[in-house]
């Protein structure tokens, strides 16, 4: 049954770093890295992806690594274990790549392409793109995003009828406020979709949807981190797929 994938990450978090390039103050001054690989591991207790699980209500392992120049420019994969059944396996592989920098002051602007692979599922039928863009900003102790994924007409995205090729569009909003003198962030998420990853189109054919999230996180010991969050969406509740839930994610960064 085709669900949904992560994006951004996943967001939210799919995006590498543009460094700003540091003079040298002497002569054994460490200069800026022209490229940086960043990574993490996670455990999570229910792999949720806009608001649909992807791991049948149960816990998910998730690990990714992201190489970034200092141009701006970055390449990355993302992998997560799941539970979709025989068309997709047991495995999510994520490749992306593409570009984030300030445009404006106080704006920043990341924008690539996303292929979604299922290595050991039924190659060819689920496997698609996915360009994304956002644009995120400080606004006082909140740092605002807004941005959209859309797939084009592609095989893995199946009218539910008719079974022609269908196309999908994802826009969202996230917020994140940091708590004065505490380790903890929290968040909020909202997102709508119209195509053939809508939460519920394989459950009554409706092709839209809302997803929306509230949650903490915040460092617990060194690259550790846990974050926590109440996810929901729109329409009919399938337990262990559409059902509202608590999601705890324990995350080792490098």
């Amino acid at each position: 049954m085709l669900t949904s994938v992560r994006g951004a990450i996943a967001a939210t978090l799919l995006a590498g770093t543009a460094f700003a390039a540091t003079p040298a103050f002497a002569d054994d001054a460490a200069p800026t890295p022209e490229i940086k690989i960043s990574g993490s591991a996670a455990l999570t207790s229910d792999y949720r992806f806009r608001g649909v699980s992807q791991s049948g209500g149960d816990p998910a392992i998730q690990g990714g690594i992201t190489v970034s120049h200092a141009s701006g420019f970055y390449v990355g994969t993302w992998g997560s274990s799941i539970d979709l059944g025989s068309t997709y396996g047991s495995t999510e592989l994520d490749l992306f790549g593409g570009w984030t920098g300030e445009v404006s002051p106080g704006l920043t602007l990341d924008a690539g392409l996303l292929y979604y692979a299922y290595p050991n599922g039924h190659v060819g039928h689920a496997e698609f793109f996915e360009p994304y863009a956002s644009i995120s900003g400080q606004a006082g102790p909140a740092k605002l995003k807004i941005g959209a994924n859309y797939a084009w007409d592609q095989k893995a995205l199946p009218d539910v009828v008719t079974g022609a090729k269908h196309d999908n569009l994802y826009v969202y909003g996230n917020v994140d406020v940091a708590i004065p003198k505490t380790p903890l962030t929290v968040s909020g998420h909202v997102g709508y979709t119209d195509g053939a990853l809508a939460p519920c189109y394989y459950c009554n054919g409706d092709k839209t949807g809302w997803d929306w999230s509230i949650g903490a996180s915040g460092t617990i010991y060194g690259p550790l981190s846990l974050s926590v969050s109440y996810i929901g969406v729109s329409g009919k509740t399938v337990d262990s797929y559409t059902d509202d839930t608590v999601v705890a994610t324990l995350t080792a960064s490098f």
